[in-house]
Parts: structure tokens; sequence; C-alpha cells
């Protein structure tokens, strides 16, 4: 760690400031802190092999370095792109090859976009029938059942009877 003195012009004082400069020499608490994550998740990442294990000095304390925190921060984007961790791992494990992982990367996002796409259109249909069901319930009222609202539409999957009550 270094020491970096700072002194201001017409002050009679001068403040010392203790500097790390980013070499190999991040704890685990301080890369937490860079790249916004805890350090349980740096641990579970090494573990896990997404990141690499790290330098340790005569201590056996985790050192880190300025590739780690990019890789963290990477992964960060990463998941919060919807990403998962094995689809993170792939594109890593072809960066690490030497190939450019860009096309794969474009893939992944467009089985992303058909995947909201599908859930988009499940949820609009879904909207319809509580819409639908919302406009009858008050003429759906019955007595002796449960919910006249809910066992006068049909179920979500067309049929009468669930799988359950189908099973002699």
């Amino acid at each position: 760690m270094w020491e970096l003195a700072l002194r201001v012009p017409n002050v009679r004082c001068e403040a010392i400031i203790p500097f790390e400069p980013m070499g190999y020499g991040l704890t685990i608490g301080q890369l937490a802190v860079r790249a916004g994550v805890n350090p349980r998740t740096i641990r579970y990442y090494e573990a896990i092999g997404l990141l690499p294990a790290p330098r340790r000095n005569p201590a056996g304390y985790r050192l880190y370095g300025p590739d780690d925190l990019g890789r963290l921060r990477f992964i960060r984007r990463a998941r919060a792109l919807g990403l998962s961790l094995a689809e993170i791992r792939q594109v890593l494990e072809l960066r690490q090859a030497g190939q450019a992982p860009c096309d794969h990367v474009l893939g992944l996002l467009d089985a992303k976009l058909a995947a909201i796409e599908r859930q988009l259109r499940e949820l609009r249909a879904l909207r319809r029938r509580l819409q639908a069901l919302r406009q009858r319930g008050a003429k759906a009222a019955r007595s002796g059942c449960i919910c006249g609202i809910l066992e006068s539409g049909r179920p979500a999957d067309g049929n009468e009877f669930s799988r359950a009550e189908s099973l002699p």
C-alpha cells in the first residue's frame, strides 16, 4: 500500500491518504465493493470456475487484480441481461479458447428475446381470460360451491377436470 500526500494551497496541513494502486493487491472485500457484489458471490464464482483461483499473499489471503474486477463486472452485466451462469461460462470459455464469442452471444440474445415474446403472448392471453372472468364474475355467484367466479370458468388448460381428479 502506498501513501499519497495531499497538499492544499494556502493551508498549513498535509493529509496522508492510504492509496492502493490497482495491481494484484485487492482483498476479497475490496474487490467485492468495487464490483458491487457480495464476497460470498466471489467465492462461489471461484468454486464453479467463473473466476480463476486468485493469487494468495503469504498469510493465505486472496489477492485480486484488474482482470478479476473486469471479469466480475462482465458477469454482472451478463446476469443483468438474463444470461444464466452456464451461458456466461460458455462465453468465457469461447474467449479463453481464443474465439470471439459475439456470434454465440447474439444467438443467446435471440433465444432470450424469443422466450420473452412467448411469455408476453401467454401473459396477454391470461389477461384476456381474467378480464372476461372479471366481467362475468358478478353473475357467477352460486350457492353450494367454494367460489362461483372461479368455478364458472374453464380451467386454463381447457380440461374440465384436472389430472389429479381424473385418476382412478
